[in-house]
């Protein structure tokens, strides 16, 4: 039987990293950390139920008032002793899907508490998980008016796409413990198995010298033509699919976020696969008000699901206009208990609190999915090292990476040159192709 790792979990939420870490039967998680009450008494109840490998602590803190000597002797390890730190500090000022704002001093921010416990626990290795935007964060917003390309003067090095994890790569150098290389993976967990569009950044780091790959997609569209690429179509699997993911459920549960019955008659009219567009201009017009004249973000829109596609990146409150996720068939948003499959949580997973704070939860977590791919790329890279006596590559890489492998990925358009597309049931229509990806794989080295 292999080594099992031991791992140390911040910002667990539900706990979706770590179930993922713990399914490749090589890691011990020691503790937990979570800020959020109802989030705690869900990974104590699973805890409790022996649901998770070990019997970590479980620590409901602000990890801001946290001492890393706090930790180290709740679990009662030294600094060094911890194979894996594992975490997803919350960064909405860094999503893409909202306004961005001014890190200003990122060094407080929970991004910064997460290196904080990098430089105490001193880890063998760390995975962080955060949103893509992250990625091209900058340390200082420079509205779009005020930018160069619109006449403004040139943009400082704070003001930089990338400017925030550069930063971040940089404190990595200089920490005691370390230096720690770090490479970054933007991918979909679609791309892995899950049966979801879900993009995240992954960034791996290790105070070895090494660095680590990211596996290739192993699902992908079988819709298009087959061209030379990086990934072969004929090795890939089907992506699976909202069906896959809710085959076998004989019930939805009874925990449902639902839609207002005024909401209920505008989806009733939008067939399976679709959303506002299917709907009469007038109907349009009346139940959009000003989004009906906006260009872009209407795509979920009295979305209606398909069982035939992936489902779309879940969020905390399906049964919203402008975000919604209806059932394929039944006139409701997905539950609860569809949420956890789409997500890939055991069956036997249990979530505690009040409704909406179990959906965010489940809808905040990371896939299980990708949990369990990073969790098997760490611990082939601390077996190679365990096997070499731990001893770190002579030569440091002069610069981190950021690799992306397909994150983006459109399953399908919904509207063109005046005509709606929807896919049949079959999932066999000319109209609803997916759509190539114009870059599968590209890697930016940055010094630092």
């Amino acid at each position: 039987m292999k080594e099992r790792y031991r791992v140390v979990s911040l910002f667990s939420g539900a706990m979706g990293l770590d179930i993922g870490l713990d399914q490749t039967n090589r890691f011990e998680l020691l503790a937990a950390v979570e800020v959020e009450p109802s989030f705690c008494e869900t990974i104590s109840k699973n805890v409790t139920a022996g649901r998770v490998s070990g019997s970590p602590a479980v620590l409901c803190r602000d990890i801001s008032e946290l001492t890393v000597d706090e930790l180290l002797e709740t679990i009662g390890v030294a600094p060094g002793e911890v194979d894996l730190l594992v975490g997803g500090p919350p960064c909405q000022s860094f999503s893409t899907a909202g306004r961005r704002k001014s890190v200003q001093d990122p060094r407080g921010t929970l991004l910064w508490d997460f290196l904080r416990f990098i430089e105490g626990l001193q880890p063998k290795f760390f995975l962080m998980e955060n949103v893509r935007g992250l990625v091209s964060a900058a340390l200082k917003h420079r509205p779009i008016a005020k930018r160069p390309e619109k006449g403004g003067p040139p943009l400082t090095a704070e003001e930089e796409p990338g400017s925030v994890i550069r930063l971040f790569a940089d404190d990595l150098q200089k920490i005691s413990g370390g230096p720690y290389h770090m490479d970054c993976f933007e991918v979909n967990a679609v791309n892995y198995g899950a049966p979801q569009l879900r993009e995240r950044a992954l960034f791996i780091g290790n105070r070895f010298n090494v660095e680590v790959d990211f596996p290739s997609p192993t699902h992908g569209s079988h819709d298009v033509a087959d061209t030379p690429d990086l990934f072969s179509r004929s090795e890939l699997q089907p992506w699976r699919t909202l069906g896959d993911a809710l085959a076998g459920l004989n019930s939805p549960g009874d925990v449902i976020m639902d839609f207002s019955p005024r909401k209920k008659g505008f989806l009733r009219m939008v067939p399976p696969g679709s959303n506002w567009r299917s709907l009469p201009d007038e109907v349009q017009r009346e139940s959009m008000g000003k989004a009906y004249f906006a260009r872009g973000g209407r795509s979920g829109w009295w979305r209606r699901l398909s069982f035939d596609l992936p489902c779309p990146t879940l969020v905390t409150m399906p049964n919203h206009a402008s975000t919604s996720l209806c059932h394929p068939t039944e006139t409701r948003a997905l539950s609860l208990r569809e949420y956890a499959r789409i997500q890939e949580f055991p069956d036997d997973w249990e979530f505690c609190g009040t409704t909406s704070q179990q959906y965010a939860q489940v809808g905040n977590a990371v896939p299980v999915r990708l949990g369990r791919v990073a969790g098997q790329v760490i611990a082939s890279a601390l077996d190679s090292l365990a096997k070499n006596g731990w001893r770190a590559h002579p030569t440091p890489p002069e610069r981190f990476r950021v690799i992306y492998i397909q994150s983006h990925v459109r399953t399908r358009q919904w509207f063109k040159a005046g005509k709606t597309f929807v896919r049949d049931s079959s999932g066999s229509s000319d109209d609803t192709n997916y759509a190539a990806p114009v870059t599968r794989k590209k890697i930016k080295a940055f010094g630092v």
